[in-house]
């Protein structure tokens, strides 16, 4: 009898554990028997491995193989572990030596022909590998760039097994990742494309400083989706950690390129108002895959024609809002996948969408319950509300409006007094901060508090409303550069509450 080990790592979420993959070749009928709680994919990868190793040059043994995967009682799921099987087969065979094999990680699906296919999570297995310790790790050579963005780990690539053979033992070399990696410009949209609408452009500002959620309601073609669609170009580039945690969920998710294998910039994901819920939060059969609001981790979450959407999709973004991340359970274990975005809603005003609020020919029922989908504990978190009407004068205007980088100036500069202010705290922007600060260690003097007291008293905010008016009013304060906001920067942010009435024709006063 004899035995072969070599590792991989099993990916659930974004979360890695290292799978020991031992391989025992003894006495009894030629086959191959894998044991380790298996899906039908990692099944039907004794075929794909023996016939890779086979038409690697290499003999499989002509005996019974046992492949087992620890621990046990994790479920192991997808073809990322062919190449580590056949290593594993090929060291308890003597084909190759066993000790390279102890400090390595092996990740790739095999082809018949021997070639290492990519795979999913690649970022995320790299990341769990260099957490277990491991000295190295093999990955396809097309997502050696992926790979190579983990640091403190020695990452090479490999096109065809017979590569990995020869390099275990020690005849041959893999590839190593390039040491410069072209992340992509910035090819988001110019604010100046956006004529007219002073006050939408100054909330896409406010809720580009503060991390702010966002909701525009208007008529069609007033500009309510060209302003979403800017609202990335003013935010800051990614930190390194945000950066690696954002390609993480999108190397689960199958979106990566080999082009451009890190996203250093602001996701901006507008799913379609059909959308299930499934999509949105995330889904699928046996492990659940990343959604949307997943995809936009550190990012934009874009819902245009929200009042188009089910209310149970709606509902469903109230978890995530509040708790930065989302838990799925399915089949096969609970998925965690991050999701700290910030939300941008746009809707018409009612269903027929007149240009006009003269002109609705909605029943106020039908008004009513147009808007009446979107529900009073998801707008409440909601920090702006604005009303947008038709700006015919902007058309006319002098020349094209203020540029976003003109804009992410001052959005910088805010961001940077808000962290600098919230860094022992453990917060970065505004819109982290819990209530209970603002109301305790940091609250405003009673005179700007007034306001928000006589609001509450008569039932127009909630408490938790309350809370984000405080948020908001330190976000213009930062933009003032003001080092407390006074009783002028609550009212304001008072105004962007009220500023839409979701039961009327028109848009905001």
């Amino acid at each position: 009898m004899a035995l072969g080990r070599a590792f991989s790592v099993a990916v659930t979420g974004i979360d890695g554990v290292l799978v020991e993959i031992e391989a025992d070749v003894g006495r009894g009928l030629p086959g191959v028997h894998v044991v380790g709680l298996p899906d039908t994919a990692l099944q039907e990868s004794r075929d794909r491995v023996r016939a890779a190793v086979t038409n690697s040059g290499q003999d499989w043994p002509v005996s019974k193989v046992v492949l087992a995967l620890s621990p046990a009682t994790l479920p192991k799921m997808g073809s990322v572990y062919d190449l580590a099987l056949a290593c594993a087969v090929l060291g308890a065979a003597r084909v190759v030596p066993a000790e390279p094999l102890l400090s390595t990680v092996l990740l790739g699906e095999l082809a018949l022909d021997g070639r290492v296919r990519s795979v999913r999570g690649i970022l995320p297995a790299v990341l769990a590998a260099r957490r277990a310790d491991r000295h190295r790790v093999i990955v396809p050579t097309d997502s050696l760039a992926e790979a190579g963005l983990v640091s403190g780990i020695e990452v090479r690539g490999a096109a065809h097994l017979r590569e990995v053979v020869e390099w275990l033992r020690g005849r041959g070399d893999l590839a190593t990742p390039e040491c410069v990696i072209d992340a992509g410009g910035d090819d988001h949209a110019d604010l100046a494309d956006v004529v007219g609408q002073a006050d939408a452009r100054w909330a896409v500002e406010v809720a580009a400083a503060g991390a702010h959620h966002l909701m525009l309601t208007g008529p069609p073609g007033v500009g309510k989706t060209m302003l979403a669609g800017r609202l990335p170009g003013l935010l800051p580039p990614l930190t390194e950690e945000q950066a690696l945690e954002v390609t993480a969920v999108h190397s689960v998710a199958g979106t990566l390129t080999p082009e451009r294998p890190l996203v250093t910039s602001a996701p901006f994901v507008a799913p379609h108002h059909t959308s299930s819920v499934a999509s949105l939060v995330g889904g699928g059969s046996g492990l659940a895959r990343p959604g949307a609001v997943s995809r936009a981790h550190h990012g934009v979450l874009f819902l245009d024609e929200c009042a188009e959407m089910s209310v149970r999709v709606l509902d469903a973004l109230r978890t995530p809002l509040e708790d930065g991340e989302v838990r799925i359970a399915r089949r096969d274990g609970v998925a965690r996948y991050p999701a700290r975005f910030q939300l941008v809603l746009a809707a018409n005003p009612c269903p027929c969408a007149a240009p006009r609020a003269v002109a609705c020919v909605c029943p106020p029922a039908a008004r009513r319950r147009y808007l009446g989908k979107l529900s009073g504990p998801l707008l409440d978190r909601v920090d702006l509300r604005l009303g947008l009407q038709a700006d015919a004068g902007g058309l006319l205007a002098d020349g094209p409006g203020e540029s976003s980088a003109a804009v992410r100036t001052r959005v910088a500069d805010a961001r940077s007094a808000a962290r600098d202010r919230w860094r022992d705290h453990g917060w970065n922007t505004n819109a982290e901060v819990p209530g209970s600060a603002l109301r305790q260690r940091f609250r405003l003097s009673r005179e700007a508090l007034a306001p928000l007291e006589r609001a509450l008293r008569r039932g127009a905010i909630t408490a938790r409303g309350a809370d984000r008016i405080l948020r908001v009013a330190w976000t213009l304060a930062d933009l003032q550069g003001a080092v407390v906001p006074e009783v002028d920067c609550v009212v304001s942010a008072m105004s962007f509450r009220e500023q839409v009435s979701l039961g009327s024709a028109g848009v905001g006063a």
